[in-house]
């Protein structure tokens, strides 16, 4: 049962630590507050799998697509850079910086690539810019065998390994890099392979997911996504939430509240009870993405550029906890990663089930963030929570 990881000694089985942070002002630090977090979530995750996303690490590449690449073979790597050549202007090529760490083995190579698709490109094939580079994405992962793209985004990146996260922070020397939202997932798989490109975030273009639970409509939402051209390729479950996300939200035009009542739909019977105009969207939501709907125990933090959301699945069958303090806002699967990131927040809370915690750069209201009504730092019960109309 290696492939599982229960030969490497059992945790919680409600495992996967999750943590998040975000400067809705768009201040920057380093890496070493998520790093800190997460760690302390070490107990959730077994070693066979952890990694990060940071947005606003490479803002004098900003508008060039960064794309994280590992490669199991050297016939790989000379396989997908003359499809880059091809498809895309390479801007600069170089390895993602690393240092050796003895709990970090078997390392792929690991190569970045700032590239902007190829001039006049996006309209000869009739897509848009980030619809061409999503198909590309795709067809490396899929058709370049030993060659994965982990992250496809502007001005952020993915990292991740087998191994515990905070080894994999210091494998990728993450207090070297500067972030205005970071991301960090420490794995327990439990019916999954952990391997390298298999490890969270699971990324697609900006957006980054990390995910606690398990998908039980994986083998629905997996073929529902490939009518709109999206292949999966990482053998987890996980990987459809980001795919899910571009699609509803980017490509679909949703609002970031309405896509995640996709995700964690209303029950009809709630439905039933909503006032009529109410009740008629969330009907037409239920109707035309019903496959869309995730089933089974989730909760999960994604990012994209200028957002951090958390929200878990409609029942609530796994921790989330989020946290204020100035302009920061912070989740994570347990207070005690909050209070490793800021050691004195204004507020504490429990967000409901279903019901998402958006922050947003440039505003200092959070969505979902209860009423300041009892003394700063105090966690909030869930009666006083915000609930959303």
């Amino acid at each position: 049962m290696s492939e599982t990881g229960f030969d490497r000694g059992l945790r919680t089985l409600s495992g996967c630590g999750l943590s998040g942070m975000m400067s809705l002002t768009g201040e920057t630090v380093d890496g070493r507050a998520i790093r800190e977090s997460i760690a302390i979530l070490h107990d959730r995750s077994n070693g066979l799998g952890g990694g990060f996303a940071a947005y606003g690490i490479y803002p004098e590449r900003a508008d060039q697509y960064a794309l994280h690449i590992m490669y199991y073979t050297a016939e790989a790597q000379e396989k997908t850079e003359a499809f880059l050549a091809e498809e895309f202007d390479v801007q600069l090529d170089e390895r993602i910086p690393t240092r050796p760490n003895p709990d970090i083995v078997d390392a792929p190579a690991l190569m970045r690539y700032f590239v902007l698709p190829r001039p006049g490109a996006p309209q000869e094939s009739h897509t848009s810019a980030p619809d061409y580079v999503l198909e590309r994405v795709m067809r490396i992962n899929a058709e370049i065998s030993e060659a994965f793209v982990f992250s496809s985004g502007k001005n952020m990146g993915a990292f991740k390994a087998v191994g515990y996260a905070e080894d994999i922070a210091d494998f990728y020397r993450l207090e070297e890099y500067e972030a205005y939202i970071w991301i960090a997932h420490g794995r327990f798989p439990t019916n999954t392979p952990g391997w390298w490109a298999g490890a969270h975030p699971f990324t697609l273009l900006d957006w980054a997911v990390v995910h606690n639970g398990e998908i039980s409509s994986y083998g629905i939402n997996r073929r529902y996504l490939e009518m709109f051209g999206y292949r999966c390729t990482m053998r987890t479950d996980t990987e459809v939430m980001a795919y899910l996300l571009d699609l509803l939200i980017r490509r679909h035009g949703l609002s970031v509240e309405l896509a995640c009542d996709v995700l964690a739909a209303p029950f009809w019977a709630q439905i039933e009870r909503m006032p009529e105009r109410k009740r008629r969207l969330y009907t037409a939501l239920r109707q035309i993405y019903g496959s869309a709907l995730v089933n089974g125990p989730f909760a999960i933090i994604f990012g994209r550029q200028g957002e951090m959301v958390g929200v878990n699945d409609r029942i609530k069958l796994r921790p989330l906890v989020a946290a204020r303090k100035d302009s920061w806002l912070y989740l994570s699967s347990e207070e005690a990663g909050i209070r490793a990131m800021c050691s004195g927040p204004d507020l504490v809370w429990t967000p409901r089930a279903g019901q998402p915690v958006i922050g947003r750069l440039g505003s200092d209201d959070v969505v979902g963030e209860p009423r300041r009504e009892q003394p700063v730092g105090v966690s909030q019960p869930l009666a006083q929570e915000v609930v959303r109309e």
